[in-house]
C-alpha cells in the first residue's frame, strides 16, 4: 500500500454500513443495504429508524420484479412504506442494467413524515 504526500496511509476496506444516528426526530427513516449481490439477486439489510427505535428485516429482490420481505413488526403502513422502496427498487434493476446503471445500489435511504 502506498503512502500519501503526507506520510499517512489511506483507510482501505471499511465497511460500506452507515454508522452516524439515523433515528429522526419525527416521522421514519428507510435504510435498505446491500449485504449480498449475486447478479441477477441481491440481499439488503432494511431498517425503519423511529424516534425511540429501529426495526429490521431482510429482503430479497431479484432483477425479475420479485422481492421477499418479511414483516418488521411495525405498527401502521410503515411496513407498507418499506416493502413499496423494496418493490421498486426491484421492479426498476432491468431497467437500470439496460441503461448501464448500478442494478443494486449499496444504499437506500429515504424519510417519510
Amino acid at each position: 500500500m502506498g503512502q500519501s504526500r503526507l506520510g499517512v496511509e489511506p483507510v482501505r476496506g471499511r465497511s460500506q454500513r452507515v454508522t452516524r444516528d439515523l433515528h429522526p426526530t419525527e416521522g421514519a427513516r428507510f435504510l435498505l443495504e446491500r449485504t449480498e449481490d449475486a447478479g441477477a439477486r441481491a440481499t439488503y439489510r432494511a431498517v425503519i429508524y423511529l424516534p425511540d427505535r429501529e426495526l429490521t428485516s431482510i429482503a430479497k429482490v431479484a432483477d425479475d420484479g420479485t422481492f421477499d420481505l418479511p414483516p418488521t413488526g411495525a405498527s401502521g403502513d410503515l411496513d407498507e412504506r418499506l416493502a413499496t422502496i423494496v418493490k421498486l427498487l426491484a421492479r426498476d434493476a432491468s431497467r437500470r442494467r439496460d441503461e448501464g446503471l448500478i442494478v443494486w445500489p449499496p444504499r437506500i435511504l429515504r424519510w417519510r413524515k
